[in-house]
């Protein structure tokens, strides 16, 4: 009897754990020197990440700030925004390397990200909604896409 109840605790804790944890909203969010109108459009952000766009318009250098590559929160953020997974970033930020053109820095921690731009001027990143942007402007918010929808 005891031996059955550890075998379906076992799969009870299995089944939990391989569940796919649920992406959520994304915050973008910038140093409170930004002074560009919020909300800052995808395309925008994106020509940011990808580095086209590298000066605010009152000219003070952008510096965009990636979540860990590992992080749910950069999935989304690629996905939505870049429209692009990690690997084929991962290729895209190999032949910039070359062009003398850096990656955004990256944090690792959603603590990190918000203590990163609060304090560096010109900063831009993203945070998940459950985390208080404290400090920070928020310039938009990326909708998760929930099963065969799109939004913006």
């Amino acid at each position: 009897m005891m031996r059955g109840i550890i075998l379906v605790l076992a799969m009870l804790v299995g089944l939990l754990m391989s569940r796919p944890v649920a992406a959520e909203d994304l915050l973008i969010i910038a140093n409170r020197s930004v002074t560009v109108a919020a909300p800052l459009g995808l395309g925008r952000i994106a020509a940011i990440y990808l580095l086209r766009m590298t000066t605010w318009p009152d000219g003070t250098h952008i510096v965009p700030v990636n979540r860990e590559a590992t992080s749910m929160a950069r999935e989304t953020f690629a996905s939505r925004v870049l429209r692009e997974d990690n690997a084929t970033l991962a290729v895209y930020w190999n032949e910039m390397h070359y062009r003398g053109k850096l990656p955004p820095v990256v944090q690792e921690s959603e603590q990190a990200m918000l203590a990163f731009v609060q304090k560096v001027p010109g900063a831009i990143g993203y945070i998940g909604t459950a985390t208080r942007p404290v400090g920070v402007r928020v310039l938009g918010r990326v909708r998760e896409v929930a099963a065969g929808k799109g939004n913006r």
